[in-house]
């Protein structure tokens, strides 16, 4: 034994035993040594004393109660591009906001934004976690009060959804199921989705309204439609208050210049025609290319209808603050005008004021169709929503100059940047 002296001709009273490097033969060490735990245990017990006595002691924080008058919406998917508007958006309407994303095409610079503009405690919080995960998405609802949800997160480009169906499926179809079954689980009865257009496939009549059959032609459009299906089959017998917002093309940002898009440069091939524009624009890339010049159209081109990111978060809003329990709301959100990607590209050169490089290729990008336009009567009638920001060029000036601001998306600044 450390400390155990083996000299047999030392009195045993002079013993001495030594444990942790303290030696208890020394009568005044250990008076010291007691006193210092004394004091150390009388201090801790005033601490716990004074913080149990303290507003905040024990008391749940301001996301895991409910609060009259405060409505607690869980975003998921909210550092993307449309989730950070519709967050934004929420934030300046005083809703009590809960992020959940991760990260896999959203931006944390987009949450440090909202952050920055809203750093009032019990506003805003961000939960870094992945849908597919269900035992943290059990943890989240258990954690936190929510009485609604507006279900963002998906990935969502239609050519890459051809070359991966699987992963969409999982990410859109399964994760869809996943949040349901959470919010059953903890009374959680306002669902806000966001569903799209393709779920239509290609209609035989334009406009497209809320009866055009659905008959989704790329696995983007058909994992929707099964997350729909699921929606509306829970529904039937619950008292959940659903929405469906089925949109259309989206551009633009917001108009104060404090969120854009941003995607990742690996997506870039993939994204929407408003990022190939800009980054083409800024020379990123040498030019833009137009898939698709022989569609039954007037130019050859499709035709979409491009609906302003402000403008998608509003109804957003309206429908959430229209959700009546037992009731499913399903509404096309465009504009009513259809756009051919040559009209869309010619805008964004003035948008710009740069003389873009396109090249029009015959060869059509997978999964696309040539002509998909709404007819947004049921919800101007039924939430008093019109689309306000119509005017093409403006949306795509007001995007530039966030693109033009934020080279790097949400990252550090370029050097070439002023």
């Amino acid at each position: 034994m450390l400390g155990l002296s083996r000299n047999r001709t030392q009195p045993r009273t002079s013993r001495s035993w030594s444990f942790s490097g303290m030696d208890y033969a020394d009568s005044k060490r250990k008076s010291n040594f007691v006193g210092k735990i004394l004091l150390a245990a009388s201090l801790t017990a005033m601490c716990i004393i004074m913080l149990k006595h303290s507003p905040g002691f024990n008391s749940p924080s301001a996301f895991s109660r409910h609060e009259a008058g405060v409505t607690h919406v869980l975003l998921t998917g909210g550092a993307g591009y449309i989730g950070s508007h519709a967050a934004f958006r929420l934030l300046k309407d005083s809703y009590r906001v809960t992020i959940v994303d991760n990260l896999s095409r959203g931006n944390l610079g987009a949450i440090k934004v909202l952050q920055e503009q809203f750093p009032e405690p019990g506003r805003l919080q961000f939960i870094y976690a992945d849908l597919g995960d269900a035992k943290a998405v059990n943890k989240i609802f258990a954690e936190n009060a929510f009485d609604a949800v507006m279900h963002f997160a998906a990935v969502a480009y239609v050519g890459e959804s051809t070359l991966e169906p699987l992963r969409y499926y999982h990410n859109i179809t399964s994760n869809t199921l996943g949040v349901l079954e959470a919010m059953a689980a903890h009374g959680v009865k306002t669902l806000i989705y966001s569903s799209t257009c393709a779920t239509y496939g290609e209609p035989d009549k334009m406009p497209i309204t809320e009866a055009t059959p659905q008959v989704p032609i790329n696995p983007y459009g058909k994992a929707k439609k099964m997350a729909e299906d699921i929606i509306l089959d829970f529904s039937k017998n619950s008292d959940m208050a659903v929405m469906i917002l089925r949109y259309f093309n989206v551009i633009g940002s917001d108009p104060e210049g404090r969120l854009g898009e941003a995607p990742r440069p690996e997506l870039r091939e993939h994204g929407r025609i408003s990022a190939a524009c800009f980054d083409a624009a800024l020379g990123i890339i040498p030019g833009l290319k137009v898939k698709g010049t022989d569609y039954k159209t007037p130019d050859g081109t499709c035709i979409r209808d491009y609906i302003d990111v402000t403008d998608l978060v509003d109804a957003h809003v309206k429908a959430l603050a229209k959700a009546t329990p037992g009731i499913v709301g399903i509404y096309n959100v465009g504009t009513g005008k259809g756009r051919s990607v040559k009209e869309f590209v010619d805008a964004c050169k003035k948008a710009t004021g740069v003389d873009i490089k396109v090249d029009y290729l015959t060869d059509r990008r997978p999964g696309d169709y040539a002509e998909v336009y709404s007819n947004p009567s049921k919800i101007n009638l039924e939430l008093n929503w019109t689309a306000q920001y119509t005017d093409l060029q403006e949306s795509l000036q007001i995007a530039w100059r966030w693109q033009q601001k934020h080279r790097n998306g949400y990252g550090p600044p370029l050097a070439m940047d002023s």
